[in-house]
């Protein structure tokens, strides 16, 4: 009987663990490492380049239509309003295989050459594929924890930043060196670890305060660092030393087992919740209804204290409980709620603190994109091997990580203890980019590996703000779609600086080197320009744009300063004692 009844005991728990939210926590770690596979273009566009023969503008063109399918998740989003989760996330595993499984097969020559606007249509789809793991991941997420949304969202973010890093080791380990090989990687990987953890993943209606939820949080944190100085290192290594296949495969090995650390602190938290459900159950019943009486009578007064004050501060919001949601959506347009209550989809992107982060998002977040799918051509002018290259972008990874990170675990901190407003950390990000584009654009020995790093980490900084702010001036209510809408400005920024400035300044200099050679554009293969001058004027224009964005950044902080001084996670502190009270309730009438 014993026996019996601890193998319940033990199925109870593994039941709560794989349904709990630390374990979720985990799960969405292990999405969001193989969400970044956008992030690795640098390592194989040059193998598509020579592979099908094109120039420079055109192989950035694929990669705006890469940006633009990574950042326009418009359609993940709303999905996200009418669909489960692990629908979303299905529908995301489908496409990444088929996208890039679809590019894997024309660079292997095992299709005929696709038309350009193919090869766009592939890889979109693939990198698309990358909203729907982080909009049916990230949102339940932010949702579950959402007075820890700063430090959840940099950890998140921050494992999609070391993606790169991460697939780097395992085709390292898997494929060995083989370019063509990681678009296969990049097809296949992501789509099972989604399909694995597809119905771990789910927004949970109650949720109660957790004691030791910050320290939590940072202890993933530390494993999050351990992991990145981990990868940090095998990248210097490899640099320099001569690894064997059987060295890849034990670096990718220990990849793998840091990976899995955050699954031994979600059993460890679910054991202590499990230990102390089975403590409370074995208390007598009278210890948990002598407080009930007061329960009812002090809930009743508070309800009727806030919903008046519900329905005239959030007059959308009580519309939107009469009416159809669509009349909430299209009405009441300019009659926005305050900052950090529910806006509606149309009051958010209609906002004005909205369309400045619009115009921020094209400069920060356009510029930095063009810099980073530019890197492996940047690194080929000037000279580099291509075993360094792949350093470049290594770094470029691991540098986003740490820059994901420390957004959202120093921001909160600014936040919570001076009221610095997140606002800030978002100007201080437009500044750095600008130095490494002027470090690129007048480049000494080794200034390429600056450049990755001040790009990388300030890339990191601004996704994370975006993300963060989205969800604090806005609300959750329709955060899904909100922070899909708030990176648009990105692939539109991506294809101005991209293809219309850095792919035609490119050109027009490696034709210069053709014509002075006495060649034409018909006699070689593909287009290629050596020597400093080659993205010179280009990322001097880029610099411009990053530092017209810090300006424009500024209005934002202004424009926010007082809100963030405020209690801005007050409400979610209020709902999470109701909740505890009404399990109180709940365990007390259960026990009568």
């Amino acid at each position: 009987m014993a026996d019996h009844q601890n193998g319940c005991g033990s199925c109870g728990f593994v039941v709560q663990f794989l349904r709990g939210r630390w374990f979720m926590m985990f799960a969405s770690f292990l999405i969001m490492a193989g969400a970044g596979a956008t992030y690795l273009f640098g390592t194989y566009s040059k193998v598509i380049k020579s592979t099908l023969g094109y120039d420079q503008s055109t192989l950035n063109l694929i990669g705006t239509f890469k940006d633009l399918g990574a950042t326009i998740g418009v359609l993940s989003g709303l999905l996200a309003e009418v669909t489960p989760p692990w629908f979303v996330l299905l529908v995301g595993s489908v496409m990444n295989f088929a996208g890039y499984f679809l590019v894997w097969l024309a660079v292997t020559r095992k299709i005929s050459k696709p038309p350009v606007w193919q090869m766009c249509m592939y890889i979109c789809i693939g990198a698309n594929s990358q909203n729907f793991a982080n909009t049916g991941s990230l949102v339940p997420c932010v949702k579950n924890f959402p007075e820890r949304r700063g430090m959840m969202l940099g950890l998140m973010k921050g494992y999609v930043g070391l993606s790169g890093a991460f697939f780097t080791q395992l085709y390292l380990a898997i494929y060995k060196d083989d370019a063509k090989d990681m678009i296969l990687l990049i097809g296949w990987l992501p789509a099972v670890i989604s399909l694995l953890f597809v119905f771990s993943i789910r927004e949970m209606k109650k949720i109660s305060s957790h004691p030791h939820e910050g320290k939590v949080m940072y202890q993933n944190l530390i494993i999050s660092v351990g992991l990145a100085l981990f990868l940090m290192a095998l990248t210097i290594a490899q640099k320099y030393l001569n690894f064997s296949h059987l060295g890849y495969v034990a670096s990718a090995t220990g990849v793998c087992i840091v990976l899995f650390f955050p699954c031994l602190i979600a059993i460890k938290e679910e054991l202590e919740t499990w230990k102390q459900m089975k403590e409370d159950a074995s208390k007598p019943p009278e210890s948990v209804v002598i407080e009930e009486p007061p329960l009812p009578e002090s809930s009743d007064p508070g309800k009727q204290e806030i919903a008046p004050s519900s329905c005239s501060t959030d007059k959308c919001e009580k519309r939107d409980d009469e009416f159809h949601q669509d009349s909430c959506c299209c009405g009441d347009i300019c009659n926005k709620p305050k900052r950090g209550q529910d806006y509606t989809i149309c009051q958010a992107l209609l906002s004005a603190d909205m369309l400045i982060l619009f115009v921020v998002t094209f400069c920060g977040l356009g510029s930095s994109l063009a810099a980073v799918d530019n890197l492996g051509q940047i690194g080929e002018s000037l000279g580099y091997q291509t075993k360094t290259i792949n350093t470049f972008v290594s770094l470029v990874s691991i540098w986003n990580y740490f820059g994901r990170v420390f957004s959202g675990f120093v921001s909160e901190k600014l936040l919570l203890k001076w009221k610095v407003p997140r606002t800030v950390m978002m100007t201080i990000a437009l500044v750095l980019p600008a130095i490494g584009d002027l470090i690129i654009a007048l480049p000494f020995p080794g200034s390429v590996y600056i450049a990755s790093i001040l790009i990388g980490f300030s890339y990191g900084i601004q996704l994370t703000m975006v993300f963060v702010i989205i969800s604090e001036l806005f609300g959750l209510k329709y955060y899904s779609t909100l922070f899909n809408c708030g990176q648009l400005a990105s692939p539109v920024g991506s294809y101005v600086l991209n293809v219309r400035i850095v792919g035609k300044l490119y050109d027009k200099e490696a034709l210069k080197q053709l014509a002075s050679k006495g060649m034409t554009r018909s006699m070689v293969h593909d287009l290629t320009c050596i020597g400093k001058q080659c993205y010179r004027k280009s990322f001097i224009i880029l610099a411009g744009v990053n530092f017209f964005g810090a300006l424009v950044s500024m209005i934002l902080v202004m424009r926010t300063k007082e809100y963030y001084k405020s209690d801005i996670y007050k409400k979610f502190r209020d709902a999470m004692e109701t909740n505890e009270k009404e399990i109180a309730l709940a365990t007390s009438v259960d026990h009568r």
